[in-house]
This record gives structure tokens, C-alpha cells and sequence, in this order.
């Protein structure tokens, strides 16, 4: 009979990245539960800074996290 591995012990990568997909829900169902009423806030204040002054500076940083995103 084979051995069963933890979970952890072989992680697939890629966009099989299992417990990076873990996290990545458990940190989003946790900024719903805190911030949840507080989104449609969040979203306008976003929509401001983007349409505002600093949108040229938010649109470098874009541009920068782009150049580094694997594809």
C-alpha cells in the first residue's frame, strides 16, 4: 500500500497552487467579514485617488507590478 504524503509535502505550483489558492480565499472571506459595509466606501475612495492627482503615480505602480507578473 502506498504512503499518503501531507498535503504540503508535494505542492503543486503554477495555477495548480492549491495553498496558495487557500490563502488567498481565506484572506479575501476575512477582508469581506471585517470591511465588508465598508467596500462601496473603499471602491469610491479608490475611484478618486485614480481620477485624482496621485492616478499617474497609481498607474506607474501598476505598470511596474505588471513587468513583474509571470505569464
Amino acid at each position: 500500500m502506498k504512503e499518503q504524503k501531507p498535503a504540503d509535502a508535494n505542492p503543486v505550483q503554477g495555477e495548480g497552487d492549491y495553498k496558495a489558492a487557500r490563502d488567498y480565499k481565506r484572506d479575501i472571506d476575512k477582508f469581506v467579514k471585517d470591511k465588508g459595509n465598508d467596500i462601496p466606501d473603499l471602491a469610491k475612495d479608490a475611484e478618486k485617488a485614480v481620477e485624482g492627482p496621485e492616478g499617474a503615480d497609481l498607474a506607474r505602480a501598476e505598470e511596474k507590478g505588471k513587468s513583474k507578473a509571470r505569464h
